[in-house]
């Protein structure tokens, strides 16, 4: 459904002029300086522009994005007519707004600013504003109302609308001051419960029982807030992470830390099953805890890597968060080999392919030896056929060849025995994957040319390795001789 003040604008020309000059929202100009999309997917369409080359966007059929031509973007609105509101009635040129103020300094503070908007280039300020007001038919609403709602707007531009350059996968800037710490976001959920906990709430301790990864967020709490009559809560916690066992080893060490802190000896056996044996009596309890606790930076929060709370967001189910947390890290990632390749892990276990081949690029351009090249140019081919790029697939695999010798080069390292090893298998794997989804794509050039390429690998790579890949080869052929001839 058309937005009724969009629809307007673009219906009544007289109204479209008066929103362009002076209002800077001019609907002849829908178009942006590149090519984006938002990182979550939702549909955006470009509706006007601003004289320095920024554009409002819609997203997801209602709310308004605005894009600058220098790379920021922020929410400003939950509609289009919610956007008209704040720029005619609180346009560009008032600079000297803030929170602080209340209606009337608000209302000065516009005054002042349309004095100086008058003399510099709207004589017919006053005249132009009611009538685009009028013929919009906005409501009159306390600049106050009007300011918070644009501020609650800026502040909801994360997760759900990141605006992503097409080319680069970049993300747009956003003002720290609009941006919530995921750490802030992701323990939320823990520390209320952690609150109702030690109120005695016992419907709150069956949900952190019942809730692993409640609990996860509940032990998380409680290392940055700790009280003194925690001990009962924490032993709680505890036995549920020992008796749980799942793959979340660190919260059962969270737990056991934070419990053998106290130094109970009545807790030994607990934190001896928990610990594996590290744990044998009280003094050793404590030194233990201490030194586990140095490990992790103590209680300071900032210090924690924030691949914690990444992971925990995903856990929690808040993949957006998730991703734009990892997107909004690797574009500030310089060539770190080790940051590189966790992020590229980290995308790829959300889903986000794209990104995470962004990573994987980086971080094999980085690479040294003929081994390494090899072995992160087929994780890349992996990544490119899984977000759909198959030439890109192709020309990793391409890279992977070259790096090993197995396109018949002269290698420029040296990777030893790569075709009797595992990197000869997973080399051969993504070849045969690319195919049959070449095959799936009705690229016939490219299967046809990624299966001479596999069935030589075939006969290179290891028996076993060969024999393990036998299902998949065969599936690959086939499906390759079922391709139509050229011009058939």
């Amino acid at each position: 459904m058309t937005d009724r003040v969009l629809e307007l604008l673009r219906t009544r020309p007289e109204l479209a002029e008066l929103a362009a000059f002076p209002f800077d929202f001019d609907v002849s100009r829908a178009y942006h300086v590149e090519e984006v999309h938002l990182a979550s997917g939702a549909t955006l369409e470009p509706i006007a522009g601003d004289d320095t080359g920024g554009t409002y966007f819609l997203c997801g059929g209602t709310a308004v994005l605005h894009a600058s031509s220098e790379g920021d973007a922020v929410l400003l609105a939950d509609s289009v007519g919610e956007a008209l509101e704040m720029l005619v009635r609180l346009p560009g040129w008032c600079e000297n707004v803030s929170a602080e103020l209340d209606e009337e300094a608000l209302r000065a503070a516009v005054r002042a600013a349309d004095d100086a908007a008058r003399e510099e280039f709207a004589p017919e300020l006053d005249a132009q504003r009611a009538a685009l007001i009028s013929g919009l038919d906005l409501p009159d609403r306390p600049l106050t109302e009007l300011f918070a709602m644009a501020e609650s707007a800026a502040g909801r531009t994360e997760p759900d609308h990141v605006l992503l350059n097409s080319h680069e996968l970049c993300a747009y800037r956003l003002d720290e001051s609009y941006r919530q710490p995921l750490r802030d976001v992701v323990l939320a959920p823990g520390r209320e419960a952690l609150r109702r906990m030690r109120s005695g709430d016992l419907g709150a301790w069956d949900e952190a029982a019942a809730d692993p990864v409640l609990r996860a967020g509940v032990l998380r709490a409680a290392w940055y807030d700790r009280r003194d009559g925690d001990l009962e809560l924490l032993r709680f916690l505890l036995e549920h992470e020992s008796a749980a066992r799942t793959e979340w080893f660190e919260e059962r060490r969270l737990a056991a830390v934070l419990v053998a802190l106290h130094g109970q000896e009545g807790d030994v056996p607990l934190l001896r099953s928990a610990t594996s044996g590290q744990v044998t009596d009280s003094a050793g309890a404590v030194a233990w805890a201490r030194a586990e606790e140095a490990k992790r930076h103590g209680r300071d929060g900032a210090a924690e890597s924030e691949f914690t709370w990444i992971e925990l967001a995903h856990r929690q189910g808040r993949v957006e968060h998730a991703r734009v947390g990892l997107i909004r890290m690797l574009d500030d990632t310089g060539p770190d080999a080790g940051r590189l390749r966790e992020l590229s892990r980290a995308l790829e276990r959300i889903g986000d392919y794209a990104q995470a081949a962004r990573a994987q690029f980086n971080l094999l351009s980085l690479q040294d030896t003929a081994w390494d090249r090899a072995s992160h140019a087929y994780v890349l081919a992996r990544l490119e056929r899984r977000k759909g790029d198959l030439l890109a697939a192709g020309r990793a695999l391409e890279r992977a060849r070259a790096a090993v010798g197995a396109d018949g080069t002269t290698p420029d390292g040296t990777a030893p025995q790569w075709h009797r090893r595992g990197l000869g298998r997973l080399i051969t794997e993504q070849h045969l994957e690319l195919t049959l989804a070449a095959v799936e794509a009705g690229d016939a050039e490219l299967a046809q040319a990624t299966m001479a390429h596999g069935r030589l690998l075939l006969d290179t790579i290891g028996k076993e390795s060969a024999k393990a890949l036998s299902r998949l080869s065969t599936r690959a052929k086939w499906a390759v001789a079922g391709l139509r001839p050229p011009g058939a």
